[in-house]
């Protein structure tokens, strides 16, 4: 995680999204598959459908699609035939989740139960399933009660995530939202303070209070946090650095900030 005091929002996308020349998900391929994976309330990540197709069907699978929470990538064809393993992809591939997300709501209920004050991990676009994975694996070993994901630019959770968990993918809620700002105010409501880190920040991690209600922002790997969630944070903290590196990987940085987190709270 970028840890440079400023973090620039990445620029955005156009509507037209490349697919990745090698996903880690498990795939679907086929009109009819992927009606079955709907009807039967399978979770999905993203939905790549042949750019420029005309085929209502396609239209209303897409539709459907969308309307379960997958985000519709319009895609060249060729790349299509790239992710496709049998080659009939019938101008349509999902990538499904590994493990079914959570609400944000049942997050907090966990919190609740355990009569604890919440914490929660925020990672704003991460891309790199490896990083996403270990922060998951720390977040449920420090006991923390959910992780926050976006649903674009970000990845979610494939084969390769879960794997990297150790297993705590099957523990940890994980919650994907539309709007990551608009999620953050709604915790801020419910009295959660945001926490995010920069290094030109005035709070040291050592002086913090994370002992209350909270939640932490762990930044994309490229560009940190974007400007609108760090623009939401109630406090950006600083994590103290000795050596001639400035900074850390996010998964490090996730690392170091759910151990005081968890020291805080064991002494409080």
């Amino acid at each position: 995680m970028k840890n440079d005091g400023f973090y620039k929002r990445s620029p955005r996308e156009n509507r037209r999204e490349e697919a990745p020349a090698e996903l880690d998900e498990g795939l679907i391929e086929g009109r009819n598959a992927l009606t079955e994976a709907l009807k039967s309330g399978r979770s999905i990540d993203k939905l790549y459908v042949a750019e420029g197709s005309t085929d209502r069907s396609l239209a209303r699978l897409a539709a459907l699609a969308k309307e379960a929470g997958a985000v519709v990538v319009s895609t060249d064809r060729r790349k299509l035939d790239q992710m496709s393993p049998t080659g009939a992809h019938q101008g349509v591939i999902a990538s499904v989740a590994a493990h079914t997300y959570a609400t944000v709501e049942e997050i907090l209920a966990l919190a609740e139960q355990r009569q604890e004050p919440p914490l929660i991990v925020i990672c704003d676009e991460l891309s790199d399933p490896h990083n996403l994975g270990a922060i998951l694996r720390t977040a449920e070993c420090v006991g923390a009660h959910g992780l926050i994901i976006p649903k674009r630019r970000s990845v979610g959770l494939t084969a390769v995530v879960s794997k990297t968990s150790a297993g705590a993918v099957e523990y940890l809620p994980v919650a994907r939202v539309s709007n990551l700002a608009n999620t953050i105010r709604e915790l801020k409501q419910r009295g959660i303070w945001i926490y995010g880190t920069a290094a030109d920040a005035q709070s040291g991690l050592y002086q913090t209070d994370l002992t209350g209600p909270a939640a932490i922002v762990i930044g994309s790997e490229g560009e940190g946090m974007s400007r609108l969630v760090r623009e939401s944070c109630d406090l950006l903290v600083s994590i103290p650095m000795k050596g001639k590196i400035s900074s850390l990987n996010a998964s490090a940085a996730a690392a170091v900030l759910l151990y005081e987190a968890l020291r805080q709270r064991s002494e409080g």
